[in-house]
């Protein structure tokens, strides 16, 4: 009887030997060089508090972000609670992690923090183990933990009428001699831009599939290792996962289709990720500009009087934030009635700290960064501008403070 198997890029006589159009990749693959320079100049000029702020909101953003992309949500405050606490920031006031929020936090901080260390199996296990501490998955089932799998392996994905095979990875006898070859090559200098090395290594990866699960966290923690190699820096200013996460169904859609291509040519699966990553980038410069102007914001408006709940609101306006701000959203996010929700939006506004516009019902308040920035940041222009106001500061306005 005839076999009608489908084959996938791992059943190629060429495998793993991938190829590309180098000519095709040359203007976004020398755009992002050019983007990883200029952000690496930004930092340059930011002081350690304003660097550390933003490392640490990429950092979770990171964590959650390639949690979600698998459909796991993981508590927002435990982890910046693990990676404030691991990176030996103020944590003050966060919630205790769960051992789940730990272990990932401890995977994507090892992955960054020790880039310079070899990639080995048994690294790749206690990753493994990291992820899946209880030993279920995450809809507790019993799970192979902290070795290569020894099952078939199969991505599903929904459909009410029968199961849809998007990809089949090789068989599990394959697995060792695979992940050998894979380690070896991630550590040997083939001559490869390390950023293209990076997006090679992520589509390998999830190509063996060499885990029962965890395997797209996992692939996501070793790319950002290989591009903490490409800027020889511990520190992460800017999330791919994030970005992925944005990007899900159309990085599934060329995922699957690399994985069942006819031949072992990849140009589309990195122009992808080149894609992806120019967009990460360019994320990290508008988030350090944010980072500089909260740190000028709250130095300029040091000798305002702040209940700890204001604070707490004002600091989350220079974090993602959906929508316009207004009265409705400060009584959520700090529970007091409406009396205290005027009074402090009042004080705030009297101190030149908010501005309000609109009228009645549609009241909202936009932060005012007019009198804290000396100039304002071509990313933050760029911003979503339901949150900042950047009108000339008053002719009598203090100057405002030198960026740190």
């Amino acid at each position: 009887m005839a076999d009608f198997r489908v084959t996938y890029i791992h059943d190629r006589a060429r495998w793993p030997d991938l190829t590309w159009d180098a000519a095709a990749l040359a203007v976004p693959l020398s755009d992002i060089h050019y983007a990883r320079g200029d952000l690496m100049g930004q930092l340059s000029l930011l002081g350690f508090d304003t660097r550390s702020s933003a490392m640490l909101e990429t950092i979770v953003q990171d964590v959650t972000r390639s949690s979600r992309i698998e459909g796991e949500y993981l508590d927002v405050e435990q982890v910046r609670s693990s990676v404030a606490r691991r990176l030996g920031l103020p944590d003050g006031g966060l919630p205790a992690p769960a051992r789940t929020v730990e272990g990932v936090v401890a995977m994507t901080l090892d992955a960054t923090q020790r880039y310079d260390q070899p990639l080995t199996a048994e690294r790749l296990y206690g990753w493994h183990r990291q992820l899946f501490a209880s030993g279920y998955d995450d809809r507790g089932h019993d799970l192979q933990v902290g070795r290569w799998r020894d099952t078939e392996m199969q991505v599903l994905g929904p459909n009410m009428t029968k199961t849809v095979v998007h990809f089949e990875a090789p068989a599990p006898d394959r697995v060792p001699q695979e992940m050998t070859s894979f380690l070896g090559w991630v550590e040997d200098d083939q001559g490869l831009d390390p950023v293209i090395k990076a997006g090679l290594a992520h589509l390998r990866f999830l190509t063996v599939h060499p885990f029962e699960d965890g395997n797209g966290r996992i692939a996501r923690a070793l790319t950002d290792l290989l591009l903490a190699r490409a800027d020889r820096q511990t520190q992460r200013y800017y999330s791919l996962s994030r970005q992925i996460e944005t990007r899900r169904s159309e990085y599934y859609r060329v995922l699957e289709s690399t994985q069942r291509s006819a031949t072992t040519d990849v140009t589309d699966w990195l122009a992808f990720y080149l894609s992806t990553l120019s967009a990460a980038l360019g994320e990290a410069r508008t988030a350090l500009a944010l980072a500089q102007a909260r740190h000028l914001y709250f130095a300029r408006f040091a000798h305002v009087p702040l209940e700890e709940r204001t604070r707490k609101v004002l600091g989350r306006l220079f974090e993602p934030f959906e929508g316009k701000f207004s009265n409705k959203k400060y009584r959520a996010m700090t529970g007091v009635s409406d009396d205290t929700v005027n009074r402090d939006l009042n004080h705030l506004v009297d101190a030149g700290l908010l501005r309000r516009e609109g009228r009645t019902k549609g009241t909202y308040y936009l932060l005012d960064l007019s009198a804290a920035l000396p100039t304002v940041p071509a990313a933050l222009k760029k911003h979503d501008g339901v949150l900042y106001w950047f009108g000339d500061p008053p002719a009598d306005a203090p100057a405002a403070p030198e960026t740190p």
